[in-house]
């Protein structure tokens, strides 16, 4: 017997499909469940004009995916912030801050979740990343986190008065100005 499911199936397919089952499957199961109808002319030209039309959809979209690609294929992201010892940041780099900077950069939308990092950034560097942007559209960018210049921030505004101390990062005098 021909039905048109009307709901997805596990095992059987998907809303939409026609398929050919056993007459006592679809008259006692599937129709009385609501999960398919009997097949009829105008039913079968109906799927298969939706089937059609989901085609063309998924290829347009399929096209947009490969230009967006090519787009995002070896972008450099490039974030200045500031930094601690031993090149840690103060916060982390994110998907979120990532996709942000590559939409503004390449003038497109780029979806958080499609940027995958891992782990956020905690450290400047260079990284690769991936923007799956699904179907084996996977263009790799760089992510390059530098430290922000903190030579102008650690030299003082007016010369050290007569007998102030300079301390180093842990606390001990490291020279005496008074002599």
């Amino acid at each position: 017997m021909k039905i048109v499911l009307t709901q997805d199936v596990a095992a059987l397919g998907k809303a939409g499909e026609i398929k050919d089952v056993a007459d006592g499957y679809a008259r006692n199961f599937l129709v009385p469940k609501g999960f398919a109808t009997a097949a009829t002319r105008g039913l079968i030209k109906q799927a298969q004009e939706r089937a059609e039309a989901q085609h063309k959809r998924e290829l347009k979209t399929r096209g947009d995916m490969e230009s967006l690609a090519q787009r995002i294929n070896g972008q450099t992201v490039r974030f200045v912030v500031k930094v601690g010892e031993m090149e840690r940041l103060y916060g982390s780099i994110t998907n979120v801050d990532v996709a942000e900077k590559l939409g503004k950069q390449i003038g497109a939308e780029v979806d958080r979740r499609r940027v995958e990092l891992g782990d956020p950034i905690k450290r400047a560097g260079v990284y690769s990343v991936v923007v799956s942007l699904g179907k084996g559209l996977e263009p790799r960018i760089n992510v390059v986190v530098e430290g922000e210049d903190s030579e102008s921030a650690a030299t003082p505004a007016a010369p050290l008065a007569s007998g102030a101390k300079t301390y180093d990062g842990v606390g001990q005098a490291a020279t005496d100005e008074s002599a």
